[in-house]
């Protein structure tokens, strides 16, 4: 597991909004279409349905970027993005179109588990719904390309590799504050349950394996939680700006929406750290699911198995066993249900690894409530599964 900085635009007097006409970036046209590569191609079919979100709230202001949904006018872009990294919850949304032109846009539904929302156009006219394809059927090694606004600058391209998949991150993210507990665990874990140990506590703050994890949204003085992703890792640069872009695979189709950063130790927001090669994307699979919740109810839902997990302990590295060992089952949650028992050692969800503590609670968040999922553990070093049907935080 990895920690990971948000990537939208600053807060405050030195946030970067939305560019002057003069530098707008149009629609990307192929010159010699004879000629272009399969990057061209696929940003000249993307960029059309990429839009530059302006966010203002009082003297509080910041950019990112979005992904045009559907005909109705709905783009998915990221909590952090549409909430100011978490200071506003009625911010003035502006929306630069591919031609430069600008629209207003009112916020459908924020969910800060997933870091992702909705907003929808209040004018619908001449939009291109974006091409979406499955970040299920992604190899390491495809090619990635990211659309978006770093920095502000509508329109930029990026290329690369997809670098690895289902990576789970830790955020930091303000907007996530009061959204419960973020293992696994019940709302109300039960008494002298063990809390969960992730990897990395010992650390300072923002710091693992020698790199510092950056918020260049969000305020230092505001309450931050952290939220865990699994995410599509990528080379392809991205920066603050990018936020709620899209990262899109050779055909121009969307694979992900582009969230977070990591940034090489001894560099901070404030000194503008930015792309390292290290970029990650929510796989839109997931992000797919998440935005009709939005769009339908305003709200997402997500599972929630009902045990409390601790990384394991161990002598030494060769006896330690991969995933989330469970410390303790609520009565009568999903779990209890399927026969989970403390000691269980919880290492895949629909046959996707759980890596360890993190790895389950971000998994599990992906289903919604009422979803059923196949739990593979280990009982007495020996392999079993049991059927669940998750619960709703």
């Amino acid at each position: 597991m990895a920690a990971a900085g948000l990537i939208g635009g600053g807060i405050g007097a030195g946030a970067v909004g939305l560019i002057g006409s003069g530098d707008v970036a149009p629609g990307i046209e192929l010159n010699n279409p004879e000629s272009a590569t399969e990057v061209s191609a696929a940003a000249a079919k993307a960029s059309p349905s990429v839009v530059t979100l302006s966010v203002q709230d009082g003297a509080d202001a910041g950019s990112g970027s979005g992904i045009i949904l559907d005909d109705d006018g709905h783009i998915l872009t990221n909590t952090h993005v549409v909430t100011l990294g978490g200071a506003t919850a009625d911010p003035e949304v502006t929306v630069q179109m591919n031609d430069g032109s600008a629209r207003t846009a009112e916020v459908v539904g924020t969910d800060p588990l997933s870091d992702l929302a909705v907003v929808q156009l209040d004018d619908t006219s001449d939009i291109t719904p974006a091409e979406l394809g499955e970040s299920s059927e992604l190899n390491v090694g495809d090619t990635a390309i990211a659309i978006g606004a770093p920095l502000g600058l509508s329109g930029t391209v990026t290329d690369g590799i997809v670098s690895t998949l289902d990576r789970t991150i830790s955020v930091a993210s303000a907007a996530a504050e009061g959204q419960g507990s973020e293992d696994d665990a019940p709302e109300e874990p039960p008494e002298g349950a063990p809390e969960e140990q992730g990897p990395g506590e010992e650390q300072g703050p923002g710091e693992e394996d020698g790199f510092e994890f950056y918020f260049p949204d969000q305020g230092s003085q505001q309450a931050q939680e952290s939220i865990y992703l699994n995410v599509i890792q990528t080379d392809a640069a991205i920066n603050q700006g990018n936020s709620g872009g899209a990262l899109v695979d050779a055909e121009g189709r969307v694979i992900g929406v582009n969230v977070a950063i990591a940034s090489a130790g001894g560099t901070s927001a404030g000194e503008g750290a930015g792309n390292i090669g290290v970029g990650f994307s929510i796989p839109i699979d997931y992000a797919q699911r998440v935005a009709d919740d939005l769009i339908a109810d305003g709200e997402a839902s997500h599972g929630l198995l009902g045990v409390t997990v601790e990384a394991g302990q161990a002598q030494s590295a060769e006896e330690l066993t991969a995933g989330a060992h469970v410390a303790d089952v609520a009565d009568g949650s999903p779990a209890a249900d399927a026969g989970i028992e403390e000691g269980d050692v919880i290492t895949a969800v629909d046959d996707r690894p759980v890596h360890d503590t993190v790895s389950l609670t971000a998994l599990v968040r992906e289903h919604p409530a009422g979803s059923e999922v196949t739990l593979t553990y280990l009982r007495d070093d020996e392999e079993q599964t049991a059927e669940v049907t998750l619960t709703g935080m």
